[in-house]
């Protein structure tokens, strides 16, 4: 499979290696709610949580991305039969229901996370054996985020994960920000070295979103995030000399560089990510490709 990604469950070794399904659709989604950070970048919040409404329901998994946008999480043992459709319904249900959202979010994660749920960007991934090829046709037409993840078991202790179609929302918000000038930095600000920062910041834009199929990006107030199903980079506004861009390739396996590139292990900072790369021209976006593709290619 294309893409796969490959996630050890336990710490025993595999015993055998032909892909399987799951024997019933809750061996996957007990699975993958226990590991749902890792796997899907997505924080937890509940499983199997009734929506009252006239026709009811139970939503698979809810939980919140690494930016702070809602998700809603389900999954199908094998082909995906009305996963979409349903997923779509549970998430009309939850824009509807915001204070219910926040309360869960509260509950689970604090009032701060409460009060940054990021609700221009909210989204449905399903996880499931298999997909048609009119699944990926069908999440084209909408205007919401969606992920389809095809799922198989290897042995007892390990699951993969491979992303079979990915599609932005485009809400007016999200269309606002493709005609700003890489969204990054308000028009009258700019001038002399500023100005520069902001034509570099739209190349490193045009750069990540041109990375793959399934990227998608989604705007912060202290940052703008790049998305393969979890964050592969993000990009602060620029500074007065530099862009910094948040990689989430391993600072262990690079050569890091004074005034280039810098571990920021455990150390706060905007966006997600653990090597820091710092933008003062174009030879600098250049020099930095490979590490963009390095971070993908590891989403």
């Amino acid at each position: 499979m294309s893409g796969l990604k490959l996630f050890h469950t336990t710490n025993g070794g595999v015993t055998e290696v032909a892909p399987r399904l799951a024997e019933v659709e809750a061996d996957v989604q007990g699975l993958v709610e226990a590991h749902m950070e890792t796997m899907l970048g997505v924080r937890f919040l509940a499983s199997e949580y009734v929506i009252d409404c006239a026709d009811g329901g139970r939503i698979d998994s809810l939980g919140l991305d690494e930016n702070g946008a809602p998700v809603v999480v389900e999954f199908k043992r094998g082909t995906a039969a009305g996963v979409i459709n349903q997923g779509l319904y549970y998430m009309a249900w939850l824009m509807a229901h915001k204070d219910a959202f926040r309360n869960l979010v509260r509950d689970r994660l604090g009032v701060s996370a409460a009060s940054q749920v990021l609700w221009s960007a909210p989204r449905l991934i399903c996880v499931a054996g298999d997909f048609t090829r009119y699944d990926g046709h069908a999440v084209r037409e909408h205007r919401r985020s969606i992920d389809l993840v095809r799922y198989r078991f290897f042995g007892k202790d390990l699951i993969g994960l491979e992303t079979v179609a990915s599609v932005t929302g485009r809400t007016p918000a999200v269309r606002r920000i493709r005609r700003s000038a890489a969204g990054l930095l308000p028009a009258r600000e700019q001038g002399g070295a500023l100005a520069e920062l902001a034509e570099l910041a739209e190349a490193v834009d045009e750069v990540l979103l041109g990375l793959g199929d399934g990227v998608s990006r989604v705007q912060r107030k202290q940052y703008r995030a790049y998305q393969r199903l979890r964050n592969f980079a993000c990009v602060c506004p620029p500074q007065k000399t530099k862009l910094l861009v948040y990689l989430k390739a391993d600072p262990k396996e690079v050569d890091l560089m004074p005034g280039f590139t810098r571990d920021v292990t455990g150390l706060g900072h905007h966006g997600t990510g653990d090597l820091e790369v710092q933008l003062r021209s174009e030879r600098d976006m250049e020099r930095a490709v490979d590490l963009f593709r390095a971070s993908y290619a590891a989403a």
